[in-house]
Parts: C-alpha cells; sequence; structure tokens
C-alpha cells in the first residue's frame, strides 16, 4: 500500500507521495497511475498528483501531474501544498526551497500559510487580439512557471469560462502545449476576482495559483493595481500576489494563501489496478 496525503490549497486538491525511498516502483506507467487516482468516485480524486523526490539540488525535488497524466513545469497552488506537505513530514524546514522543472522555487511555511516565490515572469504579452469563433479578442499573455492567457470581461460570474476557455486552451497561437485561460475583473487598486480554466484538468477549477499571479502582473503592467493584490478565486478564498514591477517586467514575485490537510491514508492495489478500467 502506497501512503498518500491530500492537501488543498484555495479550492486546489492535490494527492501528494513521499517517493524518496521509490514508493511508487510498483506502479507501472506513472501518467496512468496519475489518471487513475486523480479520477474522482471511483478513487482518491484530485486535481493533481505530485511526487516527492531527493534533490542533491534543494531540500527535496518534485514531479507534478495534472490529472490527465501530463507532467508540466509549475503549479503555484500544489508548490504550497508540497511546502506544507514537507513540513509535516519532516522533508525540508519551514523555509525551504525545492527543486521543479521551473526552476527552484523559494516557500515559507506559516502554520497553515504558506507563501512561495515563483521564478521571474517571462514572454509578456499585452493587448494583442485572437480569433474566437469568428470574433476578434483581446488578450494578453505571460508565463509564470506555466503559460497563462488572461482576458478582462464585465461580468466574471456570467462568463462562459468552461468554452471560451477551452477554446483559448486549444487555440492555434498556442500550439503545441497549449495554455491555461483566466477571465478576470479588476475590483480596485489592490483586488481582483478570477476565474480559471486549467490546462491538464481540462475544466474550471477552483483556483489556480500560477493564474492568479498571471492575472495580476498582468493587470499591474496595465497600470490597473499594485503589488501587493488579493485575487478572489471561484472558491471564494483569496490569494495575495506580492510583487516587484521593473522597467523590463517583475521580480520577487510571490504567491501567498492558506492550505488544508484533508486527509491521510494509503492507496491499496485495487485502488490504481482497477478491474474494469
Amino acid at each position: 500500500m502506497i501512503e498518500f496525503y491530500k492537501i488543498q490549497g484555495s479550492g486546489n486538491d492535490f494527492i501528494l507521495i513521499d517517493n524518496r525511498e521509490n514508493a511508487l516502483r510498483d506502479v507501472g506507467k506513472i501518467d496512468d497511475f496519475v489518471k487513475t487516482v486523480c479520477r474522482q468516485h471511483t478513487a482518491v480524486g484530485a486535481d493533481g498528483l505530485i511526487v516527492i523526490e531527493s534533490s542533491d539540488k534543494a531540500h527535496f525535488r518534485w514531479r507534478f501531474f495534472n490529472a490527465d497524466g501530463s507532467e508540466v513545469e509549475m503549479c503555484g497552488n500544489g508548490g504550497r501544498c508540497a511546502a506544507r506537505f514537507a513540513v509535516i513530514k519532516g522533508i525540508a524546514p519551514s523555509t525551504m526551497s525545492f527543486e521543479t522543472r521551473a526552476g527552484i522555487i523559494d516557500a515559507e511555511v506559516t502554520g497553515e500559510t504558506v507563501k512561495l516565490r515563483l521564478t521571474d515572469p517571462k514572454d509578456l504579452r499585452k493587448a494583442y487580439t485572437i480569433d474566437l469563433d469568428g470574433a476578434a479578442t483581446l488578450v494578453n499573455s505571460v508565463n509564470t512557471g506555466v503559460p497563462h492567457v488572461v482576458a478582462f470581461v464585465n461580468d466574471v460570474d456570467g462568463h462562459d469560462v468552461f468554452n471560451m476557455g477551452r477554446t483559448i486552451r486549444y487555440h492555434g497561437e498556442y500550439k503545441p502545449a497549449g495554455t491555461n485561460a483566466n477571465f478576470a475583473r479588476v475590483l480596485g487598486r489592490h483586488r481582483i476576482k478570477l476565474r480559471t480554466y486549467e490546462r491538464g484538468v481540462e475544466d474550471e477549477t477552483l483556483a489556480c495559483g500560477t493564474g492568479a499571479v498571471a492575472t495580476a502582473l498582468i493587470a499591474a503592467w496595465t497600470g490597473l493595481v499594485d503589488s501587493p493584490v488579493d485575487v478572489l478565486v471561484r472558491s471564494g478564498e483569496t490569494l495575495k500576489i506580492h510583487f516587484v514591477k521593473t522597467g523590463a517586467g517583475f521580480e520577487t514575485v510571490y504567491l501567498e494563501g492558506g492550505t488544508t490537510v484533508v486527509y491521510q491514508g494509503f492507496l491499496w492495489d485495487e485502488a490504481y489496478h482497477p478491474v474494469g478500467l
């Protein structure tokens, strides 16, 4: 049996497994394993799965998988949950660094709150149009560890996030990897309301950390907000984004928010080798 924790951050939920002693040696293809255990109703169910491994560059190395089995560079809320997990398990101290495919990430854990320093954003593009079902649509984009498109809309609650998000996610402009899609409204100099369609989950999620960061940075670049920015996400929780704006872009970017340990348990073999699936 494989020990795991389920931890959520602002509505994003993740399965976390300590693989430093090769706990996953018998699971077969990792992408199939991830898809099986992240499936709702028949397994644990989650937005993604995080594997903790040893590192010679930081306190630990992570591998992050979306629920569809795809491995990606970074996930902000997942990173916060991984840091909390590392403290609980004694893998790292409360001030730590960990290795990702996006680079070395620093984190500070204070009780249930985790503050994560992300790698500096790149590929910032402001105010350009793409064709969405025959209509020219104004968007912005930036990579905050993973690629994000940000569109500002008047009615966030009534916006068709699933269909519009899916169209942007698979748009030819962002091939071959695709992108995440964010729909936001600025509520004040330090407050934004946000909904996100996540690549890999292939649906709207209750929160997206790197999406919240991307949206805050785009809004700051266009002169709409100042650091720090509270981002109200679909779960009803608030993520706080800190950053320093420079002439060329941004640096010293932090994502801060709460985490919750939902439960600790053991995966039985039949959970990831189910009969009839």
